[in-house]
């Protein structure tokens, strides 16, 4: 079905898989016919991977923080709820919101985990290991991590 879509449609429907860079998808309707989800994230993520450092540090800033109470796109409110970020204990919340600062002073973007393949106490203990590394690890990182979300969201986008 999306390899018979137009460039329209296809960004359409898929344009929000990299957080608020439709452009993603859009470069990728290019390099169809795809053979499977799995090639669909590969040309996209070598998309992200091939963008400049500039037009990284922008996908990356497209993400909202972890457990904030802030207007989001539906795919992070839903991603974010299946390990519990929505219902965080106000202890809880003040720690992650501590902890988005800190890395957000160090590293002027916000933290990036793929959250399905973590717990809270996981992404609670990758907060503070992550804040050990250096800029250009981080922001390589950050992209990793970017890249995974996708792969989820493609995943059960076209499980749908």
């Amino acid at each position: 079905m999306l390899n018979q879509m137009s460039q329209a449609e296809f960004t359409a429907v898929l344009g929000s898989i990299f957080e608020h860079t439709p452009e993603i998808a859009a470069k990728a309707w290019r390099s169809q016919p795809f053979a499977d989800v799995q090639n669909l994230h590969q040309v996209m993520a070598a998309i992200a991977l091939k963008m400049s450092e500039t037009e990284q540090l922008k996908l990356i800033c497209a993400h909202p923080d972890l457990g904030c109470k802030f207007k989001m796109a539906e795919a992070s409110v839903q991603e974010q709820s299946t390990v519990g970020l929505d219902q965080l204990s106000a202890t809880e919340y003040n720690r992650f919101q501590q902890l988005n600062q800190n890395y957000k002073d160090k590293f002027s973007f916000p933290f990036i985990i793929a959250v399905r393949n973590n717990t809270k106490d996981s992404i609670l203990a990758a907060f503070e290991q992550r804040l050990e590394n250096n800029l250009e690890v981080e922001q390589k990182q950050a992209i990793a991590e970017i890249v995974e979300i996708a792969r989820w969201r493609l995943i059960l986008s076209i499980s749908n």
